[in-house]
């Protein structure tokens, strides 16, 4: 325990310098701007940075402090057009809009945001404590996840999407059936096969995630709104009442916050899961927990808990995703892939000797996130008010303007014409896809994690030349097929035993009189 004092006490004299702690504070702040613009996301605005730290004479550890800043605002930025416009920022923002923006139409604009802006806090800081204690460990335990591990890893993540299917399953499954084909088009990979691309060069490369954010979210909420307004209804929102939650709802939602706090964090270790994965897990997790105790509970209409679960998660996985890079060299993230490569610019490499080779920049980052994590709090809160007031625009002028400034950031992917005519077309689909109330959210899901499942699978096959057995070799696996079916058959069985059990009272009492 004294060396780790030793370590955080290096690690604070780094961060606690006024330059790094400047350097924090506009990281935290670019950082949240990023995240609140739908198309750019942490990845862009981590790569936009690199040169101009590069280019400034940065020292590693002090580039490294502006790229983490910038990533963990991305996180905190993202969840407040999902809460406000139900655009989300980046793709771990998109659970925050099932329940985010529904709070948001009540007129609980403020208390959504500064409940998420707690919860992504407390995330952060779980996450930022277990890497203080944890990282060798859990680095080990990472290393463990082979091609095979992670395939059952994404099995689990969609058998954990049936709680998001509500009462209308086979939607929800034809929503997550259509994300998974949109995620196979392109190149395959490993033959160099063109798969559905119906001889157009431009879907060489697949549908960018962020064409489809854009079109399922921005253009077919303007579709939407077009509709109501055409019809004559009032979509105006209140954006007025309190500017904080209350100790009550601190209260309500204070296990959801702790559960996916540390679920964010250890999906966060396995590198390339993701804050996406982490989210969606989060949440799930959290609606069928509460579902089964409160029958009353409102998830994907407002519910608070629905709100704080994936913020939490999100946060703590970014955070988490850090353990993997430094203890190993392996990125747990795209995000950290980048920074990554940011570090190789200065000829460093990371993996279990920067520890003792680096330990000013180990540990100076690791301070330094938690540092930049009680700044973006900070600087959140008192601007939920602001954030808020967006609401106050007329819907009009509110929605075109985000549309402008999400085909700004679909336009500079590749600076070409044919995303904006995917958005479009995907828009119009994703329109009518809701009017056959058809759930986003396991279609966008779909389409994130179905790449990580194809290869994963498919490299697992190439190691055994095609023996699908190595599927259930390891312990792991095992554990994790065990653990997707109970997720799928214990809500089946649970609600087959309460309807005997209802029945056998109604039967008793029947009797009794």
């Amino acid at each position: 325990m004294s060396g780790l004092f030793d370590h955080l006490s290096i690690g604070f004299g780094v961060a606690m310098t006024w330059s790094n702690l400047l350097i924090a504070a506009v990281g935290a702040f670019l950082g949240t701007l990023v995240g609140v613009l739908p198309g750019l996301g942490p990845i862009n605005g981590v790569a936009m940075l690199i040169p101009l730290a590069f280019a400034m004479n940065f020292p590693p550890e002090s580039a490294l402090i502006l790229l983490a800043a910038v990533y963990v605002g991305a996180e905190y930025g993202g969840r407040i057009t999902s809460i406000l416009l139900n655009v989300p920022g980046e793709a771990s923002a998109i659970m925050t809009t099932l329940d985010g923006y529904p709070l948001a139409r009540q007129g609980l604009a403020n208390v959504a945001l500064s409940l998420s802006a707690w919860s992504a806090f407390f995330g952060a800081t779980v996450s930022v404590i277990g890497i203080m204690l944890l990282a060798p460990l859990l680095a080990s335990w990472a290393l463990a996840f082979g091609p095979p591990e992670y395939f059952v890893l994404m099995v689990f993540s969609f058998c954990c999407l049936t709680s998001l299917l509500g009462k209308k399953p086979v939607k929800g499954v034809l929503a997550a059936m259509i994300g998974l084909a949109i995620s196979v088009v392109g190149v395959d990979a490993n033959s160099g096969v063109y798969r559905y691309t119906f001889d157009s060069v431009h879907l060489a490369d697949g549908i960018e995630f962020v064409v489809v954010v854009i079109a399922l979210f921005a253009v077919a909420e303007l579709l939407e709104m077009l509709e109501k307004v055409m019809g004559g209804q009032h979509v105006e929102v209140d954006s007025s009442g309190r500017k904080l939650f209350n100790l009550k709802e601190l209260a309500f939602t204070w296990w959801s916050v702790v559960r996916s706090a540390f679920v964010g964090f250890f999906v966060g270790v396995l590198p390339g899961a993701g804050a996406s994965v982490a989210a969606a897990v989060a949440y799930s997790q959290e609606k069928r927990i509460i579902e089964n105790k409160d029958p009353n509970a409102k998830f994907g209409k407002g519910d608070m808990r629905g709100l704080v679960a994936p913020e939490a998660a999100a946060t703590g996985s970014a955070i988490g995703s850090f353990v993997p890079m430094l203890t190993l060299g392996v990125p747990g993230s795209g995000t950290t892939a980048v920074m990554m490569g940011a570090l190789t610019l200065y000829n460093i490499t990371p993996g279990p000797v920067l520890f003792d080779s680096k330990p000013e920049l180990v540990w100076g980052l690791i301070a330094s996130l938690f540092i930049a994590n009680v700044m973006l709090f900070i600087m959140n809160v008192p601007m939920v008010r602001v954030f808020s007031k967006v609401l106050a625009v007329p819907g009009w002028l509110l929605v075109p303007g985000v549309l402008c400034i999400s085909f700004i950031g679909v336009y500079a992917i590749n600076a070409g014409s044919f995303d904006l005519m995917m958005v479009v077309i995907i828009g119009v689909i994703g329109y009518w896809l809701r009017k056959m109330e058809i759930p986003m959210a396991p279609l966008v899901l779909g389409v994130v994690l179905g790449d990580m499942m194809e290869q994963n699978l498919r490299r697992a096959l190439s190691i055994t030349n095609g023996d699908a057995s190595i599927l259930v070799e390891s312990n792991i696996s095992i554990g994790l097929w065990l653990a997707s079916a109970a997720v799928v058959l214990l809500p089946l069985l649970m609600r087959k035993f309460s309807r005997k059990g209802k029945k056998l009272l109604a039967q008793v009492a029947e009797d009794g009189e």
